[in-house]
C-alpha cells in the first residue's frame, strides 16, 4: 500500500484555511482544525461532529515522490469522503 493521495483530495485539503473552523458534511455540523507544518509540506486535519460521535483525523505529506495520505485509525475512504464533502462555514469578519 503506497498511501498515494488523489489529486482532488490534495487540492480540497490545501484549499481549507489553516486553523479552526466549523462546517458541514452530510448534513451534520463539525468543528475542524487544520494544522500546517514543515513549511506547508505536511498538513493535519482533525474534525469532530458537533452533537454527535463522528471523528476524522488524517495527515497529508507533500513529498517529492508525491502526496501521501495517512488516515489515523480509520479508512482512507472515510477521510477522503470527508475532505471532498466538507463545506466550511464563512468566517465571521
Amino acid at each position: 500500500m503506497t498511501n498515494k493521495a488523489p489529486d482532488n483530495v490534495v487540492r480540497a485539503l490545501s484549499s481549507l484555511p489553516a486553523g479552526t473552523m466549523t462546517g458541514a458534511y452530510e448534513a451534520r455540523r463539525y468543528v475542524a482544525t487544520k494544522s500546517v507544518f514543515n513549511g506547508g509540506k505536511s498538513l493535519k486535519l482533525v474534525a469532530e461532529e458537533l452533537g454527535g460521535g463522528d471523528y476524522i483525523s488524517l495527515n497529508l505529506y507533500l513529498l517529492d515522490a508525491g502526496a501521501r495520505l495517512y488516515p489515523c485509525e480509520m479508512s482512507a475512504a472515510k477521510v477522503t469522503s470527508f475532505v471532498l464533502g466538507f463545506q466550511p462555514e464563512p468566517s465571521a469578519a
